[in-house]
């Protein structure tokens, strides 16, 4: 990315500043969902959508993605079991990082881990697209969450008082009702891109 003010280029991924009058200053990271627009309408039915501005349509390349992924790639990184543009599940918790490759995430949902510290919960969404990471703490205490069988609808149940909870990380029947999970930063990815920009990087291959 380039700003306008300085000239300066930013790293897309980092936000970091690379070359120009702000090289090493870093932009403050925006809280942001990884969701399909279905899904997202859904929870924000009053919401707005940016629209494109007509006259700069023309500038844009529609099929960009299909042409990128004929490129050939200078970086590579054997050994994990992933191809160069598996999707993967970028998150970073106190230093750490982790991958967690997308189609694992869709198969095993809900995940249960440990990074940087901290117990983590990562799931796909009712639409088997959308995905979200939380700190799986209640009330200060660690705990477990498992996928809610038979009924219709999507939630999660937790171990600890089977209090139901939804997508949104929060508790909406049982003990727990009205608590909310911390919700943590997570980014939908190339495993090669999130993996030169997280060269320490663990991979989730359970």
């Amino acid at each position: 990315m380039r700003d306008e003010e300085t000239g300066s280029w930013w790293q897309q991924v980092t936000g970091q500043a690379i070359f120009g009058p702000l090289q090493g200053q870093k932009l403050e990271p925006a809280a942001s969902d990884e969701l399909s627009f279905g899904l997202w309408m859904q929870e924000h039915p009053d919401g707005t959508v940016l629209a494109p501005v007509a006259r700069d349509e023309q500038e844009y390349d529609s099929d960009w993605e299909p042409k990128i992924q004929k490129l050939p790639l200078v970086l590579s990184f054997p050994g994990t079991g992933l191809q160069p543009r598996d999707v993967v599940i970028g998150l970073e918790v106190n230093g750490s990082s982790r991958a967690y490759p997308w189609a694992g995430v869709v198969a095993q949902s809900p995940i249960q881990d440990r990074v940087g510290g901290t117990p983590i919960l990562l799931v796909a969404g009712p639409d088997g697209k959308s995905v979200r990471a939380f700190a799986r703490l209640v009330r200060g205490a660690e705990t477990e969450f498992f996928r809610k069988t038979g009924q219709s609808g999507w939630s999660l149940v937790d171990s600890a008082s089977a209090s139901e909870w939804n997508f949104q990380g929060c508790a909406v029947s049982g003990p727990a009702s009205g608590e909310c999970l911390q919700k943590l930063a997570v980014l939908r990815d190339f495993w090669f891109d999130w993996r030169n920009f997280h060269p320490e990087t663990g991979v989730y291959l359970h």
